[in-house]
């Protein structure tokens, strides 16, 4: 696939439908959006097919908060190429843990991420929920989407 990633100097709402990917709860969209960085997957023509967003934490950390790729575009390396230029960058400055969450119902999160070196820390039960800006009824798969996993990647 002919690729691109960059970081995206534009306003990140300009890129809300693709937040919208990754994440159910417009508050909490609202929320991140316009804190940290950003970096987009370019396909071929200049076509943005994905993005990954990534906001400092205490200490050394980055928090990757959202990251997504279209649908028809998935499994083609957008998503691997995105964290590693986030990697890259987190280590150019001194950045010593990655951290990211996904939901325990997405079992393919759940590999891409241990494949690409995250460990898994913790499970926080609930959290997808209306309380939490979450449309109830809510699967994956056929999975219900109720719990969160954690997950780390030391640099």
């Amino acid at each position: 696939m002919d690729l691109n990633v960059e970081e995206y100097t534009g306003p990140h709402r300009d890129l809300d439908w693709s937040f919208r990917e990754a994440d159910d709860s417009e508050a909490l969209i609202d929320a991140y959006i316009d804190s940290g960085r950003l970096w987009v997957a370019r396909a071929a023509g200049g076509v943005i097919i994905g993005h990954l967003h990534a906001v400092p934490r205490e200490g050394e950390v980055w928090e990757v908060t959202n990251t997504a790729v279209v649908e028809s575009q998935r499994g083609r390396g957008a998503g691997r190429a995105l964290l590693e230029r986030a990697i890259a960058e987190a280590r150019t400055v001194g950045v010593r843990r990655l951290i990211l969450a996904t939901a325990t119902a997405d079992v393919g999160n759940l590999r891409f991420y241990q494949r690409c070196g995250f460990r898994m820390t913790r499970v926080v039960q609930d959290v997808f929920t209306p309380a939490n800006g979450y449309p109830s009824g809510l699967e994956i798969d056929g999975v219900p989407l109720r719990d969160q996993v954690w997950f780390e990647r030391l640099l």
